[in-house]
């Protein structure tokens, strides 16, 4: 909850700020409650083959940038709050490889982090503060510390490591090995972040490339690429497989679902991707995209999968209610887009709202409900509910502030009961705004 109490009074970052420098000096309504009300995250897709990473807009599923990088980019990650992402490049042929780090507010590359030989999969950890790359034929795993974009640790693991992953809780990675001298080398290295050493090792099946961790920490999910065409279930507690579960030809990306539920598997060589149901750990679907899947992500509200075709030279949106492809989106050559490759959700905090409020009372689009001088109190009393709310979290006090967003929800919801303060066509939008202010704070009814 740090990060939400530092948003509640810094906007640089914010949706608020962003649209400040980007042109709407004045916020005007209209522009600032079609933010609001239809902000959705962004995909950012690593082209191998061009050197770029495409921006996709999901709300809109449309290429809005494309971001030169390094030499053939592979791994992909954003950080929590969404301001940088940083990119992986393999850099062929050369001792060493690199991180790209773009800036989102402005989709440009603002640094470049030296790392070990042909890096790959990137994670980041839940606070933000540090990146983990791994770098495959140095057998390491590079440790930024994102305050700086210098290394500050370089962990050994096994052969090949490719894919990677940081367990929600922050306490462990997860490195898949990809161990093509045989078998026998094919394992996971489990980093412990308090030390960034290596406290477990965990036998899979061959070739393991992708990986993923279930929102509580507890499983990890690995796509085995070659032979066993299986993605192994470790259970984080005893840091043993639990589960192997068959799913199509060459298994390479993983991605589970916000709530846990599903876990969605690229098939490279079958051109589709496996549906498990994480309570049977069972494929309950099958569904085919472009040629070559390889990296895959889910959206943070669950309701879509991204799925980066390499041969197709596109990515394929799927609609996890109905398992279907419901678009596909021209990218640039050989998209690989190793780890989780879409951002989190635009947070809007409680000034957002306040100046949407002071913006549409100013246009006359938002009005005090109620008979009489009545109508102007209560339009009063819902700003200073709102002002309330923005102290309470200035004072650490999340809960609470929590429970005063409710109330103005309430009493913009425009149901019968309770009354509503305010009215007008900005009422819709307002009531919009403060349920993505609680969702941004993690708020629960």
């Amino acid at each position: 909850m740090e990060c939400c109490r530092k948003r509640s009074t810094v906007l640089c970052g914010s949706l608020f700020g962003r649209l400040v420098r980007m042109g709407f000096p004045a916020l005007a309504g209209i522009a600032l409650s079609a933010a609001v009300a239809q902000a959705a995250p962004f995909a950012y897709v690593p082209n191998t083959s061009d050197d770029t990473v495409s921006v996709i807009d999901t709300a809109s599923n449309t290429v809005i940038a494309t971001v030169p990088v390094g030499d053939s980019p592979l791994g992909v990650a954003v950080t929590p709050d969404g301001a940088f992402v940083y990119v992986a490049n393999e850099t062929l042929n050369q001792p060493s490889g690199t991180v790209s780090v773009i800036a989102t507010a402005t989709n440009t590359v603002i640094a470049t982090v030296p790392v070990g030989a042909n890096p790959g999969g990137v994670a980041v950890t839940p606070d933000g503060a540090f990146i983990y790359v791994a770098n495959r034929f140095s057998f390491t795993v590079s440790v930024i510390a994102t305050a700086t974009n210098t290394v500050i640790a370089t962990v050994a693991v096994g052969i090949q490591p490719v894919g990677v992953a940081v367990t929600p809780d922050g306490a462990s990675v997860y490195v898949v090995n990809h161990g093509l001298l045989g078998p026998q080398v094919s394992n996971v290295s489990v980093i412990a972040t308090a030390t960034n050493t290596v406290i477990a090792t965990v036998p899979v099946g061959f070739t393991p490339t992708g990986v993923a961790v279930t929102p509580d920490s507890a499983f990890v999910y690995v796509a085995n690429a070659n032979l066993t065409q299986t993605v192994s279930v470790i259970a984080t507690a005893t840091n043993t497989v639990t589960a192997t579960v068959p799913v199509g030809d060459g298994p390479y990306g993983v991605a589970i679902t916000p709530d846990g539920a599903f876990v969605y598997v690229t098939n490279r060589n079958d051109n589709n991707v496996s549906v498990i149901d994480t309570a049977t750990n069972t494929v309950v679907a099958t569904v085919a995209v472009g040629l070559t899947p390889f990296g895959v992500a889910v959206t943070p509200d669950g309701a879509f999968v991204y799925v980066a075709n390499f041969d197709g030279d596109t990515v394929s949106v799927i609609d996890t209610a109905s398992n279907t492809v419901i678009t596909t989106v021209p990218v640039g050559n050989f998209p690989v887009a190793l780890g989780q490759f879409i951002g989190p959700l635009p947070a809007v905090t409680i000034a957002e709202v306040i100046a949407l409020f002071d913006q549409a009372v100013a246009d006359g689009t938002l009005v005090g409900q109620g008979p009489g001088n009545s109508a102007q109190y209560r339009l009063n009393a819902l700003r200073n509910m709102l002002i309330a709310a923005s102290d309470l979290l200035d004072q650490g006090d999340v809960d609470a502030a929590c429970r005063q967003l409710r109330d103005v929800a309430n009493r913009t919801d425009g149901a019968f009961a309770p009354p509503d303060f305010v009215q007008g066509p900005a009422a819709p939008t307002l009531f919009d705004a403060v349920t993505a202010a609680r969702k941004s704070l993690g708020c629960v009814d």
